[in-house]
């Protein structure tokens, strides 16, 4: 069994799923009786399924369901060498289906298929043959047969971002700005803005907010109490936001 996207699905068909993985059993529609399986399950997906667990969209119990062989396949971009043979797979398999004859491509286009990064990875190359049997003539794919559409193009440039596009270098270049324009309790200021940012990324779960933050679910909620993200009794802010300041003054 097959599951492509599995990061996209909504929470309700991941509890099914879940069910399902570790029940063996499934249920048909209109019926009561459960059937008991024996699949194999391949699940794709280009969601950071990590990340996802983390804000609160992808159940940690499926993930470690799913997760016991990983495969990471590089974009199509990086595999030149799969671009023609894939593209003969969906010739053969598309002309079966249009009931077509035998099918050719010209060098032409072989160039071009070669050439181009495909951003759509193997979707994209699938789509682009199914639409280029419907007009080709004669049995042959040409050049201009192919559908590389301007919007791809210019998605084909995002690919070779610069090293100074990088996660690291976006920070300093924020912090460079920020110490350009405030001064004084800096560090405390990014602090609480990171812890900020991460809880509400987090859909406002604390379990979530401190595995991403590597934080303890203590000094999360402490912090989230003393920077007023979360409304508690006044005297118990007092007693963690005290309690903390000791410990930071023992270390």
């Amino acid at each position: 069994m097959f599951l492509d996207e599995i990061g996209d699905l909504p929470m309700a068909i991941q509890v099914k799923l879940l069910r399902v993985l570790q029940e063996r059993e499934v249920v048909r529609l209109g019926s009561r009786k459960s059937i008991p399986i024996d699949v194999r399950v391949l699940a794709a997906t280009n969601v950071q399924l990590e990340k996802a667990i983390n804000a609160g969209h992808f159940r940690e119990d499926l993930y470690y369901r799913l997760d016991v062989v990983s495969l990471e396949l590089s974009p199509l971009r990086e595999r030149p060498g799969d671009i023609l043979p894939l593209t003969r797979h969906f010739v053969d398999a598309y002309s079966r289906r249009l009931g077509y004859g035998s099918i050719t491509i010209s060098k032409e286009a072989e160039l071009k298929l070669r050439s181009y990064s495909w951003p759509g990875n193997i979707r994209e190359l699938e789509n682009v043959i199914h639409h280029t049997l419907l007009i080709c003539r004669n049995g042959v794919i040409e050049r201009d047969d192919l559908r590389l559409s301007n919007m791809r193009i210019e998605r084909q440039d995002d690919c070779h971002t610069s090293v100074d596009d990088s996660p690291e270098t976006l920070l300093d270049r924020a912090f460079q700005k920020l110490f350009a324009e405030q001064a004084g309790a800096l560090h405390e200021k990014v602090e609480d803005a990171l812890l900020r940012a991460a809880y509400r990324f987090c859909h406002y779960n604390q379990v979530h907010t401190a595995a991403l933050l590597g934080l303890s679910r203590n000094v999360t909620r402490t912090r989230l109490i003393k920077i007023g993200e979360l409304a508690v009794n006044k005297r118990r802010v007092m007693e963690n936001v005290q309690g903390e300041r000791v410990m930071q003054l023992s270390i």
